[in-house]
């Protein structure tokens, strides 16, 4: 199935992850052969009909029960589900200072978690990253060769049944997972911890990488 109709959600609370910003930098990945609707209306998430794939850049995940039965049955019936960066910060906290580390050891949201397949749980400083592709028998990164980006390094707390694809080796948080995939009903799930600002989400690896995910995920691999 090709890839024509992508609902891409984010907000404007906090200032590194300003949808206004992110959101056409991350629409410019797919070039024209897609369609990219741009919203910060967590409701447009209540009913995905119409739609191939969501691509998450959501920093605050709370959602009432309307917008997360939305999203999570979209995807357990098939639909693709691309979660890029902030989107497994999953609690409903951001920090008053832009510049305060984010520690989010509390409990993450279930559904979401189980969703995604893993969450968020702080950041050192953002530098230059050396990302290694790990898994070349996958259609993502089966033709991608390492990158190195100006990032905001997550660590993540990953479930073992994902797919890991890439991983980052940092001096403070060796060998850390930054890209894999997982199934969800018969959905599948995409997700990227790259993209944290213009740097990174204009860089060419990048830029493949939330495209070549987002297809694969709608099953347009």
């Amino acid at each position: 199935m090709a890839l024509r109709s992508v609902l891409a959600i984010g907000g404007n609370r906090f200032p590194f992850h300003r949808f206004e910003a992110r959101g056409p930098e991350i629409a410019a990945a797919f070039g024209d052969r897609t369609d990219v609707t741009l919203t910060t209306d967590k409701d447009d998430l209540a009913d995905l009909s119409g739609y191939d794939a969501v691509v998450d850049y959501l920093t605050d995940s709370s959602l009432t029960d309307g917008q997360l039965r939305g999203l999570l049955s979209f995807v357990e019936d098939g639909g693709g589900y691309a979660g890029v960066h902030c989107a497994s910060d999953l609690t409903s906290t951001e920090p008053d200072d832009p510049d305060d580390v984010i520690d989010s050891r509390d409990d993450p949201f279930p559904e979401l978690r189980e969703l995604i397949g893993g969450h968020f749980l702080t950041h050192p400083e953002r530098a230059a990253l050396d990302v290694n592709i790990v898994d070349h028998h996958h259609p993502v990164t089966a033709s991608m060769g390492p990158l190195t980006v100006w990032d905001e390094p997550y660590v993540v707390d990953v479930d073992d049944s994902v797919r890991v694809l890439a991983r980052m080796d940092h001096p403070e948080h060796a060998d850390t997972p930054v890209v894999w995939t997982k199934s969800h009903g018969d959905g599948r799930v995409f997700y990227s911890s790259l993209g944290h600002g213009t740097p990174s989400l204009t860089h060419d690896g990048v830029r493949r990488l939330i495209r070549d995910g987002t297809r694969w995920a709608a099953g347009d691999d």
